[in-house]
């Protein structure tokens, strides 16, 4: 692991009874962009939060940027940034004033304050703005901002806890972007999110966190085609044809939807599993209007691996 990765071995904390982090092991290659998702309460905003030196591990050892965050806090934080779920900046300023405040708390010079000003409003697209009181600022460009501070020391390492929470679709094509860049500039990004599309997207890596461990991790292709199947979507003619299909295929693995009038049907994607779907619902009169394959989505890998797995049954949520 390079100086600007993240490599953590057995990480545990427990908040009470609730284990939230059992034993977790993960790595994050230098210059990358490694995604961290898992349902509500699984342990990713505990496990960012120990990354960033705001809390104490119960067991097991974490190395961020080269620094062991038990025993290097403060070298761990000199080589960080965190952006959380929610804009931090401040409303009565400007632009360009939070962001020179905040320059001068990095301890800038004059001159890199005003530089790394310029610099960051114009790479954020934010320089029409600049002096614009930030509650002026639509909820894209407040984010924006928010990544913006978090870059102006320049850190080796940035996690950004869910970032794009509450953002519209357009807003969050465009934090995305500014995302995508700093690759650009070697960062190393670890990534919480619940847009699975976010995920797919952004990252070099996913890992899978629920009930307390990394349960699959690769590449979004490698596992999407190792954890979960294709579905053959089929769109009924009538709701009577609908309702036959369901209580026919009752046994198989499928997904209803009664409003679109689908159902999915899991499949190995060949021709001859697919003539076998249709074959069997021909024989017993179900009346296909439309046949559609579709490639599985890391939303099909994700409700494959944390089905059953809600707020009440990890620990997270109780600390």
């Amino acid at each position: 692991m390079g100086d600007t990765g993240i490599a953590v071995t057995g990480l545990t904390k427990a908040y009470g009874g609730h284990v939230v982090l059992d034993g977790v092991d993960l790595a994050v290659a230098p210059g990358t962009i490694h995604a961290l998702l898992g349902p509500n309460g699984a342990g990713k905003t505990t496990m960012v939060r120990i990354l960033a030196t705001l809390i104490r591990p119960d067991r097991g050892r974490a190395v961020v940027a080269g620094h062991d965050v038990r025993a290097e806090p403060a070298a761990v934080r000199r080589a960080i940034s965190l952006t959380g779920q929610y804009a931090s900046v401040d409303e009565l300023l400007t632009g360009a004033e939070n962001l020179r405040m905040m320059a001068r708390l990095n301890h800038l010079g004059r001159a890199a304050v005003r530089r790394r000003t310029a610099e960051l409003l114009e790479e954020f697209d934010l320089a029409d703005a600049a002096d614009r009181p930030v509650r002026t600022y639509s909820g894209g460009m407040r984010r924006r901002l928010d990544l913006a501070v978090g870059l102006l020391a320049r850190p080796r390492v940035l996690f950004l806890d869910e970032p794009t929470t509450g953002l519209d679709p357009r807003s969050r094509r465009g934090m995305w972007e500014a995302i995508r860049r700093l690759l650009g500039d070697g960062v190393t990004v670890l990534l919480t999110t619940q847009y699975l599309e976010e995920a797919d997207r952004l990252a070099d890596r996913v890992s899978v966190l629920t009930g307390g461990a990394i349960v699959a991790e690769g590449s979004a292709a490698e596992l999407k085609r190792d954890l979960a199947r294709e579905r053959l979507e089929l769109e009924l003619a009538d709701d009577a044809a609908y309702a036959r299909a369901v209580a026919e295929l009752r046994a198989w693995d499928v997904a209803a939807d009664p409003g679109a009038r689908t159902v999915g049907v899991a499949t190995d994607g060949s021709a001859e599993d697919v003539r076998r779907v249709l074959v069997f619902l021909a024989a017993r009169d179900v009346a296909v209007a439309r046949v559609r394959l579709a490639e599985p989505s890391l939303d099909d890998v994700f409700f494959h691996l944390t089905e059953g797995e809600t707020e009440e049954t990890t620990g997270e949520a109780a600390a």
